[in-house]
């Protein structure tokens, strides 16, 4: 993840006064977050007989030298608020890219990606960047903490970016960190920290702001088997207390069992797959 400064100052700390939202500035289609100045305005949420995320014939085609290749084909999906919904794939197949769709960090070809009642596909790209900042939140296979930030300010950065109050920022990372049970790591920087640990602070960074949406990309994929079941644990517990719909893309069969669906991405089209645990009654 390629990150500037653009001030020549000290660095931001707890120490020193609040992390500036203008400060840290992240390369395009690296991280969710974005440079703004402001709070966009409250999504409105869909009523109870609407889904949270809806896809409409969704296709993404890239060029290729001459060619064109279609990554997704007319990909169609509904997804309820508080679902738990697990992508499975191969390597290649999409995932990655349809998770991008759905947050509004690409623009498909065609079709519409609308959460709640905010249509994405009908945004510019800064638009979608504060719709994204303060309504979607993400947990990567990498972490992609910012290694110069204390685990305290990683998880303070979306509320410092979507404008919150300094006071309110720190009251709330405190009580994430908290509740992944890292409060007393805060002023450590993520170095110090265990693969797990670090992925605990993501989680946390990613529910900070409260979001409508959780998308985790392999959240799993670079952690040892206990400590991946540890993390999904952790993240599933937090989304079901939250009310947030959680999509995390995989090829872990791992993850299935905790999935209220399970979706399957080959050759550019979407499938809904009953699980076995469920089709044995077990």
């Amino acid at each position: 993840m390629a990150v500037r400064r653009e001030d020549s100052g000290e660095r931001p700390s707890p120490r020193n006064g609040p992390l500036h939202p203008r400060r840290w500035v992240f390369g395009p289609g690296s991280h969710p977050c974005r440079q703004a100045s402001f709070r966009p305005p409250p999504a409105r949420m869909p009523d109870a007989s609407s889904p949270l995320v809806q896809l409409d014939a969704l296709t993404k085609t890239y060029r290729e030298g001459e060619q064109d290749r279609t990554v997704l084909q007319e990909v169609s999906l509904r997804l309820e608020r508080g679902d738990f919904s697990v992508l499975m794939g191969r390597s290649g197949a999409g995932k990655s890219t349809l998770l991008n769709l759905i947050s509004g960090i690409d623009q498909p070809t065609s079709g519409r990606v609308q959460i709640g009642d905010t249509d994405l596909t009908g945004k510019s790209e800064t638009e979608r960047t504060r719709f994204r900042r303060s309504h979607v939140g993400f947990v990567f296979q990498s972490f992609n903490l910012i290694s110069t930030l204390t685990v305290g300010e990683n998880v303070r950065l979306p509320l410092e970016l979507a404008g919150e109050p300094p006071r309110a920022t720190k009251d709330r990372a405190r009580a994430m960190l908290d509740r992944v049970g890292l409060a007393d790591r805060a002023d450590q920087f993520p170095d110090r920290l265990s693969g797990g640990e670090q992925q605990r602070v993501a989680v946390a960074r990613a529910l900070a702001h409260e979001p409508l949406l959780v998308l985790a990309d392999e959240p799993t994929g670079n952690l040892d088997y206990d400590t991946g079941q540890a993390v999904l644990t952790l993240l599933s517990d937090l989304v079901v207390d939250t009310d947030t719909t959680l999509l995390v893309a995989t090829h872990d069969p791992e993850v299935v069992p905790r999935a209220d669906r399970v979706l399957h991405l080959h050759g550019g089209s979407l499938h809904e797959e009953v699980p076995e645990y469920i089709t044995s009654g077990t």
